[in-house]
Parts: C-alpha cells; structure tokens; sequence
C-alpha cells in the first residue's frame, strides 16, 4: 500500500523567529483530502559532554512552556536551515559550558514530534573536553551539573529527566559504551 500524502496547498498562518506555522492541504492515499498543521523549524543539536570520569555535564534552565526547571543536555537550535548539524553542535558546547571537544562522535538523528513538527535534533558524544568559559546567549540562564553516565541512566528510567533529545542520547550512549562501540 503506498502511504504517501500529496502537498497540494500550502499556507502560511505564522513567521515568527524560531518557527513558522502553516496549514497545508494534503490529498491522501484513498485520494480525499486533509488538513496538515505544520511547524517549520530549522532544527537543532544535542551534545553530550562526556568527561574522563565518565560524567555528564548538564544544563538545568527554566523552560517557559512547562513553566518549570528542567535537566537536560546542551542543545541548541541551528542559525539556518543550511547550518552544519556538527559546527552548531561544537557551538552550542562552547556557549553552554565552555568546554571543546578533541572527539566528536555523531549519534544519529531524531524527529521530536513527527506528527505536526519538521524538525529534526542531531544527537552527538562529545569527548576529551577542554574546558574553558562559557559564553551564553544574553536571555539564557542555566546552571551546570555534571552527573555520573549510570546515575543519568537511573534518572531517565525514573522519569527524572524528562527532555525526550536527552532521554535519547544517555540510553544510545549507555548502550554503545556497553557494547563497546564507543
């Protein structure tokens, strides 16, 4: 069976900074037609920072959506659309906790919310850190917390960290490092 939806219209409803929304007119495999609400986003990175004593560096900041703190690796949305995943990535390290990386390891790609959203978050390991000062953007506050690779594990398992990219990036690193692929 061909699944495959046709874009037949495509309309703007918002532009904003870091997002744009639009409805779309889909034709569908049983050839009638549907509504698509979409996000467009220019995506974004998540890299984490591992260091020699097998610890992850957090950021915890506020998040306005959920009107709370939250736990989760250095990340950070890509300038453009044509932004290089990594370069962004080795950016938003630096920005977020000061640290370089001698290794950059790429862990692949997710699709946060496949339903509505074109997003798409790149997942890296970043490894041998030199550490040096953070510059974060002007409107950003976060703390650091660096949390040993098992106890990270037991907290996404607990539902203590609760960002899905960072949820992702332990257990894929968990599993890799156990496996010896990394």
């Amino acid at each position: 069976m061909n699944l495959t939806e046709k874009q037949l219209e495509k309309n703007y409803i918002y532009n904003g900074k870091i997002l744009n929304l639009r409805r779309d007119v889909a034709l569908l495999p049983n050839g009638k037609t549907a509504y698509r609400e979409i996000v467009e986003h220019n995506g974004g990175v998540c890299i984490a920072p591992l260091t020699d004593n097998n610890e992850l560096i957090f950021v915890r900041q506020f998040r306005y959506p959920y009107m709370e703190e939250v736990l989760e690796l250095p990340a950070g949305k890509r300038d453009s659309i044509s932004e290089d995943p990594e370069k962004c990535g080795i950016r938003e390290l630096k920005e977020e906790t000061g640290a370089k990386a001698e290794k950059i390891i790429p862990l692949g790609q997710l699709y946060p919310t496949p339903g509505y959203c074109e997003e798409i978050i790149w997942l890296y390991l970043a490894t041998n850190l030199i550490f040096g000062n953070q510059d974060t953007d002007e409107d950003e506050f976060l703390e650091l917390e660096k949390i040993p690779l098992e106890k990270a594990v037991e907290m996404v398992l607990s539902g203590e960290i609760k960002d899905a990219k960072t949820q992702v990036i332990i257990l894929k690193i968990k599993l890799l490092k156990d496996s010896g692929k990394i």
